[in-house]
């Protein structure tokens, strides 16, 4: 191996090694966050994330060894760190597409674990090849590191450390700093801009491979134009805000009737705000029913808690409709309380903690007669707001006569759907549980008390509804509500299958979903389906 000066003294190369490492976890946090917005954040996306950048590492770690000890130039390892700089920074300007372009794909062919086969496919396709590069790092510069056997272990360790630390910024900055200040397109922009620095630093040294520098350097800014935006819903053009917080991915949308928050970009609502302070049309209306289950004369004394409060559309409906109830919430995510503030009419006396739910029980001491659990998002299910432990401390922060009411966001059919689990672990706390189906939707709305005259308490109180239209709401709450027959499926906190449970009831979604679809594509192909949307 040739000698270059600024490898001479090493530091260059543990250099390369730190900011390596740093890239390596900085582009593992921005896939989940690619991802998210389509494939939600659940411990299986993570699991294929990670499962996928091991196979990326380990492939790389084979090659780059081999690779220096057949041929141990340099010159080719910054090369690989330029192609991977690009290749990097291209991830925002296609990689939205491939991931909307692999599920296209997939949604007609795959029949099951929809969820699984997308999102794994879509980190193969956009996350191996980058990764498998900077994979090959620490086997070459242990190559161009070790002069002799007498100083390899100190070498070898040196390198090691330099790789972890640069690891654990990468891992604190993307999550703590440029994610939620400039976004995820432009945190891959910046830990590519990184990667580019080390190579044109190199080859610039050198006087050598000024060409490909060149390449690579304008290929990044062309990157750095086109993919800086970070719109996820590159499709929506009226959007009121479109944002990134620690936690989610945010997207405010404004019509002439509503104000509607959502976290994923492809479905579902969180939030919504009616104009014409009418009902939503949604689940909130049928969880009005729970200030009316309660042994209170009057609703509007009814002392609410919410775990999960979003932008506050449960609270505003209850103020709309019962009076100056006292109402506080409890949001994990404080982006959507201040999006509350500005775009949903959330009142600022309306207190909301920023804080994890049940964390949130454990703190305080203070009872609650109604207490709505909303903390539920497409396959995102805490598996800690989901266990028997969880619903007894919801218990235990209730009045005698207090009422929880769960919103189950996916119901499915068949015996193991993941709201037949949360039916069955709620079962165990509360003596009285009863469901209805919410019309039009996925959601199921579970009340639970251990007060025995919680069914009649809502038919008497149903008479003291002023407004029409909600009494028309509690009718129907009424009818449609059934007793729950518990069965054996308990969730506790050392086993909550939440995830994998949730994925079968959006396989079926999806299969529901696209069956018409399916039968134009196998009949008459793409341009069928084309022409049928």
């Amino acid at each position: 191996m040739r000698t270059i000066p600024i490898l001479k003294n090493k530091i260059f190369l543990y250099l390369t090694e730190f900011f390596a490492g740093m890239s390596v976890m900085a582009v593992e946090l921005g896939a989940s966050r690619l991802l998210a917005p389509y494939f939600s954040s659940s411990q299986i996306v993570w699991t294929i994330i990670i499962g996928t950048i091991m196979i990326a590492m380990a492939l790389g770690n084979i090659y780059g060894g081999r690779s220096a000890d057949k041929n141990p130039n340099p010159d080719k390892l910054y090369t690989r760190i330029l192609v991977a700089a690009v290749w990097i920074a291209a991830i925002p300007v296609v990689g939205k597409y491939i991931i909307l372009g692999i599920s296209g794909l997939l949604i007609f062919t795959v029949n099951t674990n929809f969820l699984i086969w997308a999102a794994f496919a879509a980190c193969m396709v956009i996350f191996v090849f980058p990764l498998f590069l900077l994979g090959t790092v620490t086997p070459s510069l242990v190559k161009y590191s070790v002069d002799s056997l007498e100083d390899s272990g100190s070498i070898v360790g040196t390198l090691g450390a330099f790789n972890t630390i640069g690891s654990i910024i990468g891992t604190f900055v993307p999550t703590f700093l440029s994610i939620p200040a400039v976004g995820t397109s432009v945190t891959f922009l910046i830990f590519a801009a990184i990667l580019l620095a080390l190579g044109l630093i190199y080859f610039i040294s050198i006087r050598n491979g000024l060409r490909k520098s060149a390449v690579a350097a304008v290929l990044f800014f062309l990157c750095c134009g086109a993919g800086a935006s970070d719109s996820f819903a590159f499709w929506e053009t009226d959007l009121a805000y479109e944002g990134e917080s620690i936690y989610n991915y945010l997207q405010v949308k404004e019509s002439d009737r509503s104000v509607i928050l959502s976290t994923n970009v492809l479905f579902g609502v969180q939030s919504i705000l009616m104009k014409d302070e009418g009902l939503t049309g949604m689940y909130y209306d049928y969880a009005m029913a729970a200030p009316l289950m309660t042994g209170r004369e009057k609703p509007s004394d009814c002392n609410t808690l919410i775990l999960g409060m979003g932008t506050g559309t449960y609270a505003h409906q209850c103020r709309a409709y019962y009076g100056d109830m006292p109402v506080e919430g409890v949001e994990i995510d404080e982006k959507i309380t201040k999006l509350a503030r500005a775009y949903f009419e959330l009142p600022e006396d309306v207190k909301v903690t920023t804080y994890d739910g049940r964390a949130y029980l454990n703190a305080i001491d203070e009872k609650y007669d109604v207490i709505m659990v909303d903390a539920y998002q497409d396959i995102t299910i805490p598996f800690q707001m989901s266990s028997t432990e969880f619903f007894t401390l919801v218990k235990d922060h209730l009045t005698e006569n207090g009422v929880m009411v769960v919103n189950m966001n996916m119901r499915g059919s068949g015996e193991d759907s993941i709201n037949a689990y949360l039916a069955d672990t709620i079962s165990t706390v509360f003596d009285q549980v009863y469901t209805v189906d919410v019309k039009g939707s996925t959601n199921r709305e579970l009340f639970a008390s251990n007060a025995p005259n919680m069914l009649a308490n809502l038919e008497s109180h149903k008479e003291t509804v002023a407004d029409e239209s909600l009494l028309v709401m509690m009718d129907v709450v009424s009818d449609g509500l059934t007793a729950y027959e518990a069965g054996d499926r308990i969730m506790t906190d050392d086993k909550a299958p939440v995830e994998l449970l949730g994925m079968r009831v959006i396989d079926e979604l999806i299969r529901n979903e696209v069956a018409y679809y399916k039968e134009i594509y196998e009949e008459q192909g793409i341009t069928g389906v084309i022409n049928a949307l």
